[in-house]
């Protein structure tokens, strides 16, 4: 198959898709296309719609490649639209980085370092679908252990847990979150002042080597997300 009519069903089968689809998935499509081809064809399509400035995106996003609208113009598809995405309240973002950093992790341990009940906050974030339930820990009581989902990455603009930033830049991660509606995260600094009182675990490889480590303060007040359901 020459390349062009390869490109072109590729891109059919991003835009019906709708959410990011695997390499595995698009090339057993194909019956007479090796796998090595449709990898080829996809990065050539990335870097094609970026240089030329199209109004849609090619990202490798959450374990597989998906059309995105470009963040700059993220203002006039809100416009559009006329609805904001559902915002993350402090709470839930501080759960889920927590969970993204040290998963899988239990109920107990996230309420530890974070100082407050949470389970009216994983709740939220399970019908979200952000977070899932990864098992129960060997432990007495064998507490349910969370992890992190594609929803997550997706959300974040993540390729895969190894691309999570740093801890400090999570507080321009809610800002930029609350203000897009489409495409990957954008507008992201470093303010080490902001960094969320989180150290990643030590075995955890997606983690940075040089986060550092919590401060001693008090968890934050307990808000609404903090109210458990049980």
């Amino acid at each position: 198959m020459e390349e062009e009519r390869l490109k072109s069903i590729l891109a059919s089968l991003l835009f019906a898709a709708g959410e990011p689809v695997s390499l595995a998935r698009l090339a057993a499509v194909f019956d007479d296309v090796p796998r090595a081809t449709v990898h080829k064809a996809l990065a050539a399509m990335a870097a094609e719609y970026s240089a030329d400035n199209r109004g849609i995106v090619i990202d490798e996003v959450a374990g597989g490649y998906q059309m995105r609208t470009p963040k700059e113009h993220a203002g006039y598809v809100r416009k559009l639209l006329a609805a904001r995405p559902p915002r993350l309240s402090r709470p839930l973002m501080e759960t889920v980085a927590i969970i993204a950093y040290r998963q899988p992790i239990t109920r107990p341990e996230i309420e530890q370092l974070r100082g407050v009940d949470t389970g009216g906050v994983l709740e939220t974030l399970l019908e979200r679908r952000l977070v899932r339930i990864a098992g129960r820990k060997d432990a007495p009581g064998r507490p349910m252990l969370y992890e992190t989902t594609d929803e997550f990455l997706e959300l974040f603009g993540l390729k895969d847990l190894e691309s999570l930033p740093d801890l400090s830049e999570f507080r321009e991660i809610e800002r930029a979150v609350e203000q897009a509606t489409t495409g990957p995260v954008q507008g992201i600094e470093t303010h080490p002042e902001d960094s969320a009182a989180i150290a990643p675990a030590p075995s955890h490889d997606a983690a940075p080597s040089d986060a550092a480590e919590s401060p001693d303060e008090p968890g934050p007040a307990t808000s609404d997300d903090d109210k458990t359901s049980h």
